[in-house]
């Protein structure tokens, strides 16, 4: 099995075009030919990681956060980002990073947390932009229903529940071949009129590839026409942060006691109290303190996040009950979810959950 079989599958959760413009993500040290011995999974990739990585014999290390976020200008080991990148070469150890792919998958970071939280009736919180595409060709009208449906085998017209989805129009095309031309239809030299159909489907952009392959593989003309363009449209699965319900609706203190107890932390900063009941809850791994005002618009009770500034808290606005719980805590069990979903697909070698916190903060 090779890095590169491992690495598609997981970008079948979590695709890199998911990932914020700010981010890096995807293999950052390795070689996608290598051959996997094992998979280690941790939230970060830190010099113990790599150690513990070398012991279990996994030359593959799937991190949530990546070890390289800006631009390395030296590698001489003189800062932690620099040894962990060199102690990795050394050993032959990989190191692929999820980050905000997977802040941005449906099934992701803020699911994970609804999971843990118990929350129903789940749906993504910031829908994402930039991600729908529209692709508009000009095909002769007997040959567009095989190209449609080819189109949509490779991943067009899927809207929400539907797929199959396109527009049509019925028309005439013109062209000319210059002396050089070997046309399908029509003469070299000649004006050709043809009656056509034009075609537009949306997709989402992971598929442009595939897409723009079947377009040009099952296009009948030697030259192919089309257009390609990124919609306003947002994907209504695919965001960051998610909101819910709780099965039951709790007191405002009771609901902060389950919120430590549930996520494991040491510590949960929150807004001032309202003496309200809590049903609605919006999540969002990491440092969420962006989507306050999101959570606030989507009737939210309690905001679930990290990171919290002082200033932030006011933006509750006795409207909303903020709650930081720490930003290692809210996504920790990222790294269980990566290992269920790896362990499904491949029995060949060993996926291995670090055993070690990376937690940089400690409570007293």
């Amino acid at each position: 099995m090779k890095i590169k079989e491992v690495t598609n599958y997981l970008e079948e959760l979590a695709p890199l075009n998911y990932a914020e413009d700010f981010d890096n993500v995807g293999l950052l040290v390795g070689n996608y030919a290598t051959e996997v011995t094992g998979v280690l999974v941790a939230l970060d990739t830190l010099e113990q990681t790599v150690e513990e990585a070398i012991v279990k014999h996994c030359n593959l290390i799937v991190s949530f956060h990546p070890i390289i976020f800006g631009g390395l200008k030296k590698l001489n080991g003189n800062s932690y980002v620099e040894r962990v990148v060199l102690k990795a070469i050394k050993n032959d150890i990989a190191i692929y990073a999820t980050h905000t792919a997977l802040d941005n998958s449906k099934n992701g970071v803020s699911a994970k947390m609804c999971e843990v939280l118990g929350l129903e009736n789940t749906k993504v919180l910031i829908p994402k932009k930039g991600i729908i595409k529209k692709l508009t060709t000009f095909v002769p009208t007997q040959n567009a229903e095989e190209l449609r449906n080819a189109l949509f085998t490779a991943g067009a017209g899927n809207i929400g529940n539907y797929d199959q989805c396109s527009f049509n129009i019925i028309g005439e095309g013109t062209f000319r071949g210059n002396e050089h031309s070997n046309p399908v239809i029509g003469e070299k030299g000649k004006l050709h009129t043809e009656k056509e159909t034009r075609i537009s489907v949306i997709f989402e952009s992971k598929n442009e590839a595939s897409i723009l392959k079947a377009l040009k593989e099952r296009h009948p003309y030697e030259e192919v026409a089309y257009e390609l363009i990124t919609t306003e449209n947002v994907h209504q699965d695919i965001g960051l942060g998610m909101i819910g319900e709780l099965p039951k609706e709790m007191n405002e203190k009771d609901f902060l006691r389950f919120l430590k107890e549930t996520m494991k932390t040491d510590c949960v900063r929150y807004s001032e109290l309202l003496h309200k009941k809590i049903k609605k809850v919006a999540v969002l791994g990491g440092s969420g303190s962006f989507a306050i005002s999101n959570s606030k618009r989507a009737g939210a009770d309690a905001y679930v996040s990290a990171d919290f500034k002082y200033h932030d808290f006011f933006k509750a606005e006795k409207s909303i009950l903020l709650a930081d719980i720490g930003h290692y805590e809210s996504e920790q069990f990222t790294k269980n979810l990566l290992v269920d979903y790896l362990t499904k697909k491949f029995s060949n070698f060993a996926v291995i959950l670090s055993e070690k916190s990376t937690n940089p903060i400690y409570y007293i």
